[in-house]
């Protein structure tokens, strides 16, 4: 999905990036309320049922992600804290989205099964972020993966929109399967390749 980014920021991102910087806003500041937008969205209408409101709500504030890069770097305020920043919130983003679903089906459509994919979710995609940063942090290469975050939120937004619009549950249900299956690959692949590189430099040494 990383292919489509430079078209999205170029027809959605750099205008309003150019608005709000006309207007004095920082990028930091778009960045917290892009997050809890996106909290917002998941925790209040997924756990009522709401889930196509959910997935409208979540997606206007999603790109936000695109919005708050897009500022930093016309206006020259790319720093190492609005990366960390960044980076943090996107996490809590991520997580509250499979928390909601999680609340939907202990509360309005119950279902063990499910919800304990949702939390399986939660769990693998957290990692996924954490293996790439702690890797990357030892000076390793760990971008790898068959669901990278741009993935996971598309799958799941997609599929649970569809699936809300059309009154085909099984959609989602689709997509929780695919991504606690591929996330959990995907910790392995780079658990995988971070081994080869540490032993490989060790091996050299």
């Amino acid at each position: 999905m990383e292919r489509f980014r430079a078209f999205w920021t170029k027809i959605v991102a750099a205008p309003i990036a150019a608005l709000l910087i006309r207007l004095g806003v920082s990028p930091d500041a778009v960045t917290l309320v892009g997050t809890l937008g996106v909290c917002a969205g998941a925790l209040v209408f997924f756990p009522q049922g709401k889930l196509l409101t959910g997935v409208l709500v979540i997606t206007a504030f999603v790109f936000s992600d695109l919005i708050d890069g897009t500022m930093a770097r016309s206006t020259g305020r790319v720093s190492k804290f609005g990366a960390f920043w960044d980076s943090t919130l996107d996490r809590i983003a991520d997580g509250a989205i499979f928390i909601g679903l999680a609340l939907y089906f202990a509360w309005e459509e119950p279902s063990r099964l499910y919800l304990v994919l949702s939390l399986v979710c939660l769990l693998m995609g957290a990692v996924t972020s954490y293996a790439r940063s702690r890797g990357e942090t030892l000076g390793y290469d760990v971008k790898v993966g068959i669901a990278e975050r741009a993935d996971r939120l598309v799958a799941i937004l997609v599929m649970t929109g569809l699936g809300a619009i059309f009154d085909q549950p099984w959609l989602m249900y689709a997509a929780l399967w695919f991504l606690a299956v591929a996330s959990t690959i995907t910790v392995g692949q780079r658990v995988w390749v971070v081994r080869k590189q540490a032993l490989a430099e060790a091996a050299a040494s």
